[in-house]
Parts: structure tokens; C-alpha cells; sequence
């Protein structure tokens, strides 16, 4: 079976890898991702998720195409992957010293064009930063692009008090619910 994942993320790529898992072919989806008027983060995700998979899986018919979608949130509200240091400080102000979710959705399209699903929420507390710890981590970069104003996986690890769920979830790819896509599929893993 020849796998396509529909992301951008290298994270995405180096997490498959954990599981043995090197896709034939990368292709972002490139869809419009903005929340719909008081739409719940964990219903955008599915639906984000799921909207990639449509789109590249339309450019491969026959072959099985893995998405996933990540979303920050304080409570009901959407956290943005921050584009500027303003949207950064914003989301890293707002989490600190508390809890928020970690949504991430993951769709598997197989080769007839049946869709399964999986979602993984995780719990995440920040202690609360200080302001030279905020302005040092916009400065390190590590926000731009990233849900929530922070990538777990780099500097941020360790302002994390508590974690309850899905490590790699967080990252951007759970990897047992993915594992566990795949399987359903008849994806042979290594």
C-alpha cells in the first residue's frame, strides 16, 4: 500500500519514523483552515483533519493518505498557530501557569476512499513564566508557525508542570491512535 501524508510538518515525517513508518509521498493539503463562527476545538480539529485527507486524497486516488490536525486551547477558545511575535506573546500570556488542551485529529483515507478517524486530547499545564522567559522564547523562534505559541518538543518542554495524555499528540501526531489507523487500514508496519 503506498501512503501519502497530507502535511508540511517535519515533525509529522520524524514521528512516523518512531513506528517504522516512511510514507511514499509528502503533500500538504493547502485548505483554508480558519475556525467557523463558535465552532469547539475538538470538532475544528476533526473537521480540519479530515479536509486535508479530502483534498490530497483527491489527488490520489487508490492510495491510503494520512492528516492530522493540532489545536491549542484556553478553555473554548482557539488558540491560533501564531504567524507574529504579537500572537505569540498572546498565546504564551494567556497559558501560563495554566492548563489548556492539546487537540490533535488524525483522518486515514484508504485506497476505496473510506475515512477513519481518530482524536487525542492531552493536558497540558505551563508554570507561570515570567517575562524574560517570554521574551526569551520568542526571540529562540520557536513559535512561528506553532498552535498555542509553542512547539513541546524544543525550549518550551520545560516550562510543562503537568502532562496528562499524549506526548507526541502535543508534538503534532499521536502516535497510537496513528499506529492504530494504520493498522485498521491493513498498513503493514515495520
Amino acid at each position: 500500500m503506498h501512503l501519502i501524508l497530507a502535511s508540511a510538518s517535519p515533525r509529522r515525517l520524524d514521528l512516523l519514523a518512531r513506528i517504522g513508518v516512511v510514507p511514499d509521498g509528502v503533500e500538504p493539503a493547502e485548505i483554508d483552515e480558519t475556525p467557523a463562527r463558535g465552532e469547539r476545538p475538538e470538532a475544528y480539529a476533526a473537521r480540519v483533519a479530515a479536509a486535508k485527507a479530502a483534498a490530497v486524497a483527491a489527488r490520489h486516488p487508490g492510495k491510503l493518505v494520512l492528516s492530522a490536525d493540532t489545536v491549542v486551547s484556553a478553555g473554548l477558545r482557539i488558540l491560533p498557530k501564531t504567524e507574529n511575535e504579537a500572537e505569540a506573546r498572546t498565546c504564551l500570556q494567556l497559558i501560563s501557569g495554566r492548563r489548556h488542551r492539546v487537540r490533535t485529529a488524525v483522518t486515514l483515507i484508504d485506497g476505496e476512499g473510506r475515512a477513519r478517524h481518530r482524536l487525542s486530547t492531552s493536558v497540558v499545564a505551563f508554570k507561570r513564566l515570567t517575562a524574560s522567559e517570554i521574551d526569551a522564547y520568542l526571540v529562540a523562534g520557536e513559535w512561528h508557525g506553532k498552535a498555542g505559541g509553542y512547539a513541546i518538543q524544543g525550549r518550551a518542554e520545560a516550562f510543562v508542570q503537568f502532562l496528562s495524555g499524549s506526548h507526541s499528540g502535543v508534538v503534532g501526531l499521536p502516535l497510537f491512535e496513528t499506529r492504530a489507523l494504520l493498522v485498521s487500514a491493513g498498513y503493514a508496519l515495520g
